[in-house]
């Protein structure tokens, strides 16, 4: 006989049964019923007290953690990380439409890249080496067919994030987003056009760093990758220059 709890709902009934389980625990951790550091009630434990499936409890527990609210730990259980809303997104101040608000994301990204870099050296898997070189590959395919590249760019980079199995570097720049890959305002990318002679360039650089991270060599890992993120803070900080 199926337990009524792990069949899973059609899904809209299932869209809407995770937004109320999400609600609910969301008020649970703000009012500190839960408080940062305590863990949730397990998945079994949740199905019954909501009478939903464990779909639901994991899309929602899914949905928290990508709001900054919780962190799985494998083993462990789910763990409360902060009780404020605003916590999901620290970033949400920056304008990246601005080049002041493009010059801070990129000040900030160069060290803690950096240092991801060095860590995917020492920390990759061979799949995750491998994923870093697919993106480099996606990359050069979209630029020989005039594509754009900045979601596969940040592909790229949030594949070194992954691989330095540390999830904080994947969450620094899924809370960035893809406009930690600027573009706007680079003389051969204005008017929304595209230079495939400025792409190439960039994923030549992406060619050296991924190269050092697969012989496991971290200082030049970190050196290839600050090189690259400040030749792109060095652009924009001459068209700032150029435009006071």
């Amino acid at each position: 006989m199926t337990d009524a709890q792990d069949v899973t709902p059609p899904p809209r009934e299932r869209k809407t049964l995770v937004q109320g389980l999400v609600g609910d625990l969301c008020k649970i951790i703000e009012e500190g019923v839960i408080p940062v550091g305590g863990k949730l009630p397990s998945e079994a434990t949740l199905t019954v007290q909501y009478g939903v499936s464990r779909t639901v409890v994991r899309e929602a527990v899914a949905a928290l953690r990508s709001q900054g609210y919780v962190e799985p730990r494998q083993g462990a259980g789910v763990f409360v990380l902060a009780n404020r809303a605003e916590l999901k997104q620290p970033f949400g101040g920056i304008d990246l439409k601005k080049l002041s608000g493009v010059l801070e994301m990129m000040e900030l990204r160069i060290p803690v890249e950096a240092e991801a870099a060095a860590l995917a050296a020492a920390r990759r898997s061979p799949a995750q080496e491998v994923v870093i070189f697919e993106a480099i590959d996606a990359l050069e395919n979209a630029i020989a067919g005039g594509q754009d590249t900045a979601k596969l760019d940040l592909a790229f980079h949030v594949a070194i994030a992954r691989a330095t199995n540390n999830p904080r570097f994947e969450l620094f720049l899924e809370a960035l987003g893809v406009g930690a890959i600027p573009r706007v305002g680079v003389s051969s990318y204005d008017a929304g056009g595209r230079s495939s002679s400025y792409d190439k360039q960039l994923n030549s650089e992406h060619s050296e760093i991924a190269k050092a991270i697969a012989a496991g060599d971290g200082a030049e890992a970190r050196s290839w990758m600050r090189k690259h993120l400040e030749s792109g803070l060095q652009r924009y900080r001459d068209l700032r220059a150029s435009a006071e």
